[in-house]
């Protein structure tokens, strides 16, 4: 990892710093980095923002059965989604940064992809990463994809956060794909019985606030990443 320059002596400690980059499509990843970085900031981590930008707009939801299924059969073969280039904040020196971003088809989504074969070397080589995946479930063979490519990139990595949309299976499956499509299946006398709310539940939104500040403490104190635990009943199910 590049090493960063030492504090003069009797200088004031300098706060930790946390780069968050990400793209979220429906909304969903968003929010849950809004909670982990508020649990951050409390904790007087600086935090700073990069949104991976699609070159062309990709729209949520996407209008229709047809489309959704040609976008699922497209990001089942790891298509990329080619994105604006990145801000000069990504050039700079950070104690953590943490890559969020949804599943797609079991993947890593289009944009994320992009920025891993682009930008993923320059920008996560030699230093201290933290994925965090949002997903409807099968976050395990996204992991499996991601760590790939982040050890190609030369990244540092001891462990995930990963939060599944918490409604039960298949009916998960068929209300994300209705939502994507532009249904309202929540609104489904039958399929609402079993799929009552889109995306993440607001008991994982404060987890994620937890997690925020666990990470805080850890940076604070030089302690391990790996040893905070993210495997919780609301967390990689």
């Amino acid at each position: 990892m590049t090493q960063r320059n030492e504090i003069p002596s009797g200088s004031p400690p300098k706060n930790r710093q946390v780069m968050l980059i990400y793209y979220s499509f429906s909304g969903q990843t968003g929010v849950l980095l809004n909670r982990l970085s508020a649990g951050l900031k409390d904790q007087g981590v600086e935090v700073f923002y990069e949104k991976l930008k699609p070159v062309k707009h990709l729209r949520f939801p996407v209008g229709s059965i047809l489309r959704t299924y040609l976008m699922m059969f497209a990001t089942l073969l790891r298509r990329r989604v080619p994105i604006q280039e990145l801000s000069d904040k990504c050039k700079q020196e950070y104690d953590l940064i943490i890559l969020a971003g949804p599943t797609w088809s079991y993947n890593p989504s289009g944009p994320v992809l992009s920025f891993l074969d682009r930008d993923g070397r320059e920008v996560l080589g030699g230093r201290e990463v933290l994925p965090l995946i949002s997903c409807r479930g099968y976050w395990k063979v996204h992991w499996w994809g991601l760590q790939k490519k982040l050890e190609k990139c030369g990244a540092l990595f001891s462990n995930l956060i990963a939060f599944s949309h918490p409604n039960p299976e298949p009916w998960c499956t068929i209300g994300v794909f209705l939502k994507i499509a532009g249904k309202n299946p929540e609104r489904s006398g039958f399929i609402g019985k079993y799929y009552n709310h889109f995306g993440h539940s607001n008991e994982q939104m404060e987890e994620a606030y937890s997690f925020g500040v666990q990470i805080a403490e850890s940076l604070k104190n030089k302690t391990p990443l790996s040893a905070i635990n993210f495997k919780t009943d609301l967390a990689l199910p």
